[in-house]
């Protein structure tokens, strides 16, 4: 299974590429596509990568920040174990 912050990575990543690719399809549709008037299937297309570009965005915020907790928690337990250990000495 892989941890948050691999996931945060690979959301990240995907989240940017279908942004950036929903962006490259509207364009090909204004300037190409236009005079052919089958704008249409290109605006849903763009559309459904826009959308899944920010949501795929969104999920990764929300693994970087469990990663971030994940991480916080294993310092304070390390942290307190530290602590007790010291003072049995």
């Amino acid at each position: 299974m892989a941890s948050h912050e691999d996931k945060y990575i690979s959301n990240l990543l995907l989240g940017f590429g279908s942004i950036i690719a929903g962006v490259m399809v509207i364009m090909f549709a204004c300037f190409e596509r236009v005079r052919y008037d089958d704008w249409y299937f290109w605006g849903l297309a763009a559309s459904v990568l826009l959308c899944l570009g920010s949501y795929l965005m969104m999920q990764a915020f929300v693994h970087k920040i469990k990663a971030d907790l994940s991480r916080r928690q294993k310092l304070r337990q390390q942290y307190k174990s530290a602590r007790e250990k010291e003072e049995r000495e």
